[in-house]
């Protein structure tokens, strides 16, 4: 039997902080992660194979069963990870993590082992963003009846977002005119990954690249682009500098994933307005700062 996976203390405090968002708190499921490992490690007969790793609402323990060598993820409940397994489940491994098994009732994934240091970060951001819109090209297949629509997720983000005086007057009325344009069309509803950024691409033992961490939602493929935009963005530089490289971002993961340019834009747009009214809650002028300064480069 293995020995009991030991939390790191800095992560335990930060998800300690969590409120409860449909399920428990951080604080409350932290309680049970010890109990989840063990029931996951027994379950299908695994041994810890060395130290775990952790995101913002995961951890994820390297593992082997006899000669395969695996992770066993364990996510704390909330709604953009109801239906992660169903996801890694349709893609098959194809552009995404290979999935072995799954409890998702326990927030227990038992999935393919990756390079866990190789991620997009130190790539050339033009090279990362065309990897990165070839997968969402693969990715992007008809999304299972049970996937939440982009239109039902955003309703409440955009009547939240009319209530936050913090949020330009602008940004909320070319948000709003956005998604009532955008989400009245009968597009594809596609299955959407929505956090494919540089570190959430990873390396198989092959060399191939894969996407990790999605956090599922059903509609148009233009709405997976932003969050290339929202990451390494000390690279965009200010001013007409900002404005060249953010469209020309949404350039290449448009022309390397097979989506429209302009769709990609205008969907991008709309979600910069969404990251505008979140970011108006988090107290940080510098931030909020950029996330208007990042519509403003998508807007005409």
């Amino acid at each position: 039997m293995s020995a009991p996976v030991l939390l790191p203390p800095a992560w335990v405090e930060q998800v300690s902080g969590y409120p409860a968002e449909g399920g428990p708190t951080g604080a409350d499921w932290l309680a049970t992660v010890p109990r989840l490992v063990a029931e996951g490690l027994e379950r299908w007969a695994l041994t810890v194979d060395g130290e775990p790793r952790t995101g913002y609402t995961a951890i994820v323990v390297p593992v082997r069963r006899g000669v395969q060598r695996l992770v066993l993820k364990v996510t704390w409940p909330h709604p953009e990870a109801t239906h992660e397994a169903l996801a890694l489940r349709t893609w098959a491994g194809e552009g995404a993590v290979r999935l072995v098994a799954a409890l998702p009732s326990d927030g227990l994934l038992l999935l393919e082992r990756l390079d866990a240091d190789a991620d997009l970060t130190p790539v050339w951001v033009d090279e990362a963003c065309e990897v990165v819109g070839e997968l969402l090209g693969r990715l992007h297949v008809p999304a299972p009846p049970q996937v939440l629509r982009l239109g039902t997720y955003l309703g409440p983000h955009l009547e939240r977002m009319a209530q936050r005086p913090a949020v330009p007057r602008r940004v909320t009325q070319r948000t709003g005119g956005l998604a009532r344009e955008l989400l009245a069309d009968d597009g594809p509803e596609l299955l959407l990954h929505t956090d494919l950024h540089y570190e959430n691409v990873l390396l198989r033992r092959d060399g191939s690249y894969v996407a990790i961490d999605p956090k599922p939602l059903a509609g148009h493929p233009g709405y997976d682009v932003f969050p290339l935009l929202h990451n390494r963005v000390d690279e965009l530089g200010t001013g007409a500098a900002l404005r060249w490289s953010v469209r020309h971002r949404v350039t290449l993961v448009a022309e390397a994933a097979g989506i429209d340019a302009e769709e990609a834009r205008v969907w991008s747009l709309l979600r910069a307005g969404i990251e505008v009214s979140w970011t108006s809650t988090e107290g940080d002028p510098d931030r909020l700062s950029r996330a208007i300064a990042l519509h403003k480069a998508l807007d005409d």
